[in-house]
């Protein structure tokens, strides 16, 4: 997904092998990112170009009308089962695949619109009604689509253009009687039936309940930071000579401060699964959901009707809008290279899209920056050596002014100090290209190469034409000497993604939909860069939570950070996910570091022991156990032991049920599934530490079939075991923690247990607007509960006895 398929790896890796032993040293060797590039491009050939033009073209990403067809009779099916998200989708893949300003494109989005409506989304509906309308949706099936359109201006309360969208209709119908008899008759009843509609809620006051509070709201960004864009005044960009730049605290932090808010400088849309690639026409039209149906390509936005581009059926969004900024930015010239970059990958993909958006900023002052970088006599034209030195000196290195010599800037900081999230921050970024392996910067730099060499061939614009701000010397460049100039701005962001990339991440709902508690979990919905999220340095136990809206970015304090204290991230190997040793080397062959935080620290001085939420018990007094091969019970006067492999062996069984019982949740055989759980908790207790992790996924578990059966008390009871487990784990303060307290205030509120919810609604609120702010679902889904509990009458107190 971030790195190429792998097909192209395995070929460019056995390419590798058999190159001789000279040409393998010759790019192993080589000092610069232009050497490297320059070498691995000129050994690309044509039959390599052939087979990765094979690969590519087993993604259908051109708009097919024999696809549109099929989406559409596939959406139609779903409709009539009454699976209307279903049907949603499906519509939506029909219209990708629809040319614009045609009727197939209009009755895609007329028959979305019906879907929609039915999803009570009736503002998402009306726009599709437009979308079908602007598009030529026909005439003779306009008044259908005009009743809905009133019926959805009634349930949004814009009673007086449902008036006139119903007087509007009765007019056509008299003006042009086509209809036949009993089509009009009903279309008369459903109309009639709309004008009482109407007169009941003009009739009717309604009360809206109080907007909801938002707290935390103090916690934005009050003062911004004069140096750093997108940060709070709050902190400090510092640099040492060993661990590079980072970020410490002005002053005192509280939990919860927002620290960061900073929009990617480039995204790209993570594909999710994709089909598999096409042999034969047979499997050709997939009917999985992935992210690209659901999310809009250029913001992230979660939406169910998405627009797409006009030239291809890959590229979706939420509005015409986006479409049409993600077209003037960079998919104008992404559009017709769909295929190659799915096979190329994220990383690739996020390359070319950073030197694209470049183009919009100072472009001359890029090039001089990508000269600098390449230090090539032959690149470099003669009339740019002076503008490079002049760019050498804007960027950093110490100079002499008046005979004195003044400190450089940090690296990344314009001239005058401030790091702002621009290319010249993204261009920064360390590539750490003398810790990648040959073999992954020759995989990268051929990539690279063959994606130039389709921009070439292709005949596209080179990444600085067409610019009005740009002068002529720019535009007399030839073609292949800007080419080669971005392929190695690419190859060094495609080196710089391993370490700074960020994962940005939502929350999705999981299980049925029967499901009364909502199940979350965090998935990976996009890769991006944040130059200013990448001067946090990792711990293993942060003292920040980051979330994502949109493309933006949200860094608060989790915990109080006191004046002059460094601000940690995590990267990914958390102390709560993984042991020591298992997060030293993940960091060690992802980020070239060893990690030396606290959390480290401390347990590489622990006894020997894992952590409790992995511990085994004795059977015979439930102690912990302790050791390596052999585990004794910890309890002195205890003489049981047992060897590793027999538990480990009886646990990975206990998970093997817990699967099979988890299955019978999702398919609503809750009574079995409860009887194999209550098997499994009983099992579990014979050898389990109770704070395991799998004894706390027994106890969710069961709480989530008791809330199903309606037996809150019980399900209650099952979530509150769960969330020792968690706690232990994770922290009272964590957001994991948040999650579970979230679930256990939705049971006490279904169980119409007023002061149980009230009070773990304002827990769960205060953990999780630490980590979110108070625009987060989850927190607005609290405030609404509590608003309903606090408006309910007073419960009258019974006879005293």
């Amino acid at each position: 997904m971030d790195l190429p398929v792998d097909e192209w790896k395995s070929y460019l890796f056995q390419k590798w092998s058999l190159l001789p032993k000279s040409i393998q040293v010759t790019i192993s060797t080589a000092e610069t990112l232009s050497d490297i590039f320059l070498h691995s491009s000129s050994l690309l050939r044509s039959e390599d170009e052939m087979f990765l033009k094979r690969l590519s073209s087993g993604y259908l990403v051109a708009k097919d009308p024999n696809a549109l067809l099929f989406y559409r009779e596939e959406g139609n099916k779903k409709f009539q089962e009454k699976d209307y998200m279903g049907a949603t989708v499906l519509y939506s893949k029909g219209v990708s695949h629809s040319r614009p300003n045609t009727e197939d494109i209009s009755l895609c989005y007329a028959n979305r619109s019906a879907a929609l409506f039915h999803l009570c989304q009736y503002e998402t509906c009306l726009k599709d009604i437009i979308r079908a309308q602007t598009h030529g949706y026909p005439e003779r099936l306009q008044p259908k689509m005009m009743l809905r359109k009133a019926e959805c201006l009634v349930a949004l309360r814009r009673l007086q253009e449902a008036s006139q969208t119903i007087s509007d209709l009765e007019c056509n119908l008299t003006a042009r009687p086509t209809l036949a008899a009993s089509q009009f008759q009903i279309l008369q009843r459903a109309l009639g039936r709309l004008k009482r509609k109407v007169q009941e809620k003009e009739n009717r006051t309604e009360t809206f309940p109080a907007s909801l509070t938002k707290a935390f709201e103090d916690m934005d960004l009050r003062e911004e930071n004069e140096r750093i864009s997108r940060a709070s005044s709050s902190v400090r960009l510092c640099t040492d000579p060993l661990k590079g730049r980072y970020l410490i605290a002005t002053k005192d932090i509280v939990p919860g401060e927002l620290l960061v808010r900073e929009d990617a400088f480039v995204s790209v849309l993570n594909p999710g699964e994709m089909p598999p690639l096409r042999h034969g026409l047979e499997g050709m039209w997939d009917t999985r959901v992935t992210n690209g149906d659901l999310y809009c390509h250029r913001c992230l936005r979660h939406t169910l009707a998405t627009v797409p581009c006009d030239g291809c059926s890959y590229a979706k969004y939420c509005s015409q809008e986006c479409m049409q900024q993600a077209w003037d930015l960079y998919h104008s010239i992404e559009c017709s290279l769909g295929g190659l970059l799915l096979t190329l990958g994220v990383f690739c993909h996020i390359a070319l899209r950073s030197t694209l958006i470049a183009r919009f900023e100072d472009v001359d002052k890029v090039i001089r920056k990508l000269c600098g970088e390449i230090s090539n006599k032959d690149i470099c034209l003669p009339e740019n050596k002076a503008l490079v030195q002049t760019l050498s000196d804007d960027l950093g290195g110490e100079s002499e002014k008046n005979g004195e010599t003044v400190e450089a800037p940090i690296p990344g900081c314009d001239i005058n100090g401030k790091y702002e999230n621009n290319y010249n921050a993204v261009f920064n970024l360390l590539p750490h290209t003398e810790n990648h392996s040959p073999e992954h910067k020759f995989l990268c730099a051929l990539s690279v190469s063959a994606l130039c060499r389709q921009l070439d061939a292709a005949s596209l614009q080179t990444p600085t034409a067409g610019l009005k701000s740009q002068p002529k010397a720019a535009l007399a460049r030839s073609l292949c000497q800007e080419l080669h100039i971005w392929g190695v701005a690419m190859l060094r962001h495609m080196l710089q993604l391993q370490c700074n990339a960020q994962a940005i991440t939502t929350i999705q709902q999981t299980g049925s939909k029967e499901n009364v508690i909502t199940n979350s979990r965090q998935v990976r919905l996009a890769t991006g860069i944040f130059p200013v999220v990448s001067l946090l340095n990792h711990s293993c136990s942060p003292n920040t939570s980051v979330s994502f809206i949109s493309t933006v970015a949200t860094i608060r304090a989790s915990e109080k950070i006191g004046k002059g204290q460094e601000i940690f991230h995590c990267y990914g190997p958390h102390e709560s996910r993984m042991g020591v040793a298992e997060r030293q080397q993940k960091l060690r062959s992802q980020y070239f570091f060893d990690c030396y935080c606290t959390a480290c620290q401390n347990e590489k001085h622990r006894r020997t022991a894992g952590p409790r939420w992995e511990a085994f018990c004795c059977s015979h007094c439930r102690a912990l156990m302790q050791g390596d091969d052999v585990l004794s019970c910890d309890n002195a006067s205890c003489t049981e032991a047992v060897s590793r492999d027999h538990l480990v062996s009886r646990l990975q069984d206990l998970q093997q049920q817990v699967g099979m019982a988890r299955k019978l949740l999702r398919n609503s055989k809750l009574e079995r599934a409860i009887q194999l759980l209550l098997g499994c908790q009983h099992d579990a207790e014979s050898f389990l530490s109770a704070e395991h992790s799998v004894v706390g996924a027994i106890e969710d578990a069961l709480a989530q079939a008791y809330a199903a059966l309606g037996d809150w008390q019980k399900s209650a009871t099952h979530l509150q075991k769960s969330l020792q487990v968690v706690e232990v784990r994770h922290g009272p303060s964590s957001v994991e923690m948040g999650h579970e307290l979230f679930k256990l205030a939705q049971i006490f509120f279904n169980g119409f247990a007023i002061p149980e919810a009230l009070n773990t609604i304002q827990k769960a609120e205060k953990v999780l607007l630490v980590h979110y702010g108070p625009r987060n679902d989850e927190i607005q889904e609290l405030q609404k509960m509590k608003s309903y509990l606090l408006d309910l009458p007073p419960i009258p107190a019974g006879p005293s006895v």
